[in-house]
């Protein structure tokens, strides 16, 4: 019961965090991982806990994403898909030894991104890079469906790196396409046999009620509190996974 009752909670935060600014799996998967599910098992299991809170975050930015580019959102989209697919598969041939050796350098990866995405844009656009492009999109959507982890965080350093500067619009496209990415990796898992099932139904129904309710709470807060409080559970994780690798 209490292993059932913390995945609940994280879940329902990581709904919150995920519509706040991303991030949330850093609390799903450590969760399961705390609970005794195998490492690799956990993070295809974080990501079908995760996926319909992504659609509750559509769901309280659907103006902002109504309002976005048509055609970018088609382009994008579609590399999202292509991306997450193909991160999906690789998450297939890997084993737990060997995940849970990558993880803690790409929990710190993505908050690393986040942290420093404005003045990666300032290091792009002085060089005349295209971040923006197909290319950057499916490699941020491999990494997502390889590992979810921090997903959110690097979408936001992406379109930090394309000149977006509305948050809320920010957040609206990230939950749009992490929900997308997410969709087709949860596809290809569950196919596979790597979800636990029993887990995942709690935390998705625990997930969509804490995504909608983000949705209000994110258009609420300032841009830096939001900014520090992704910035916080990244360090946290990346620290309780980097001492678990070396312990």
């Amino acid at each position: 019961m209490l292993d059932y009752l913390v995945l609940a909670a994280a879940a329902f935060a990581a709904g919150l965090l995920n519509t706040i600014a991303g991030g949330g799996t850093f609390l799903t998967f450590p969760a399961l991982v705390y609970t005794g599910v195998p490492v690799v098992a956990a993070n295809a299991t974080s990501a079908v806990a995760v996926l319909p809170g992504y659609l509750g975050g559509v769901a309280g930015f659907r103006k902002e994403i109504a309002a976005l580019d048509r055609a970018l959102l088609v382009k994008v989209v579609l590399a999202t898909a292509f991306g997450g697919f193909l991160g999906s598969l690789l998450l297939l041939v890997s084993t737990n030894e060997a995940f849970s050796a990558v993880v803690p350098f790409l929990l710190l990866a993505a908050t690393l991104a986040f942290a420093f995405g404005e003045r990666l844009q300032g290091w792009a656009r002085r060089r005349q890079l295209a971040p923006g492009g197909p290319v950057g999109t499916v490699l941020v959507s491999i990494y997502g469906g390889y590992f979810n982890g921090g997903l959110g965080i690097v979408l936001l350093a992406l379109f930090s790196l394309w000149g977006m500067r509305d948050l809320n619009a920010m957040n609206g496209l990230k939950n749009a396409l992490s929900f997308v990415l997410s969709a087709i990796s949860v596809a290809t898992f569950a196919a596979a046999g790597l979800v636990s099932w029993p887990q995942a139904v709690l935390m998705m129904v625990a997930a969509t009620i804490g995504g909608y309710a983000g949705a209000p709470v994110a258009k609420a807060l300032p841009r830096q509190a939001v900014r520090a409080i992704v910035i916080a559970v990244g360090t946290v994780m990346s620290i309780v996974f980097f001492w678990r690798l070396f312990s």
